[in-house]
């Protein structure tokens, strides 16, 4: 493999990361195709090519990473917060309506009710904190249960829970039976339960 196409490689896999990638973990992806050396030499060169462009390429907990630049943080942290005002998929406006009407519940409880794995909406709805951990149900496995949060009841306008509309306002009679204790769940908007430090 030339250095041109695994050094657009490094970069391509260094902007979809999530976290930062070590040399290791390069390696094992490219096997026999690449000497360890010439990675590392073309992640320095990676460094100076990021040099004068808005990103830069940092090492960070063992590891590489494409970064923001601090002068650039005031607008980014804008940015992130107008991103988060912005207007819920359908799938995650159902499970902070399921979350918000049936707290604490857990994920498993969320995927029976939508019919769907969750994870990837939850976790979307914990980054925007519209919902949170509240903690552990005593249950097997003590699975994490979750409840809305203060972020929620401003991003809809409610001063609290007891001002969520009730299911009979919008759903068919034989539905409002899947929700039957959303009058709990605004009650004790904490989900004391039975629940174990988180």
């Amino acid at each position: 493999m030339n250095d041109s196409e695994l050094k657009a490689i490094l970069e391509s896999i260094l902007f979809i990361a999530e976290g930062p990638v070590t040399l290791k973990q390069f390696c094992e992806l490219f096997q026999e195709k690449c000497e360890k050396e010439q990675v590392r030499r073309l992640l320095e060169e990676l460094k100076i090519d990021f040099a004068e462009r808005a990103l830069q390429l940092v090492e960070v907990a063992g590891g590489y990473r494409l970064c923001t630049r601090p002068v650039h943080a005031e607008w980014i942290r804008s940015f992130q917060a107008q991103e988060r005002r912005t207007r819920l998929s359908p799938a995650a406006l159902e499970t902070l309506a399921i979350i918000a009407y049936r707290q604490p519940i857990t994920r498993v409880e969320i995927d029976e009710i939508r019919g769907v794995d969750c994870s990837t909406v939850l976790k979307t709805l914990l980054e925007r904190r519209l919902v949170r951990i509240l903690g552990r149900r005593r249950a097997p496995g003590n699975p994490l249960t979750y409840g809305s949060t203060r972020e929620f009841l401003e991003y809809f306008g409610l001063k609290d829970l007891k001002d969520l509309p009730t299911l009979s306002e919008f759903s068919p009679p034989e539905e409002v039976e899947i929700y039957s204790h959303e009058a709990e769940a605004a009650e004790d908007p904490g989900g004391s339960g039975d629940l174990l430090p988180a």
